[in-house]
């Protein structure tokens, strides 16, 4: 098997959101739903990652996978 382009996007954002606030990515990751598409592995639920200083009723997201 292997990652699809969708799953390392959503390790590349749970990086992200990782740096960003401190945290430790071994629970982050542990968080994930996995499933396998076409033999590839796809994250069914990565994290959102949002854009600092946007003030809005719901904040939006800068960057959502499938």
């Amino acid at each position: 098997m292997k990652l699809s382009q969708q799953a390392i996007g959503a390790l590349l954002m749970t990086l992200q959101k990782c740096l960003s606030e401190e945290t430790d990515i071994t629970e982050l990751l542990s968080d994930w739903n996995l499933s396998i598409k076409n033999d590839e592995v796809y994250v069914d639920n990565p994290p959102p990652v949002y854009a600092p200083g946007i003030k809005t009723e719901n904040e939006k997201k800068v960057f959502e996978t499938e």
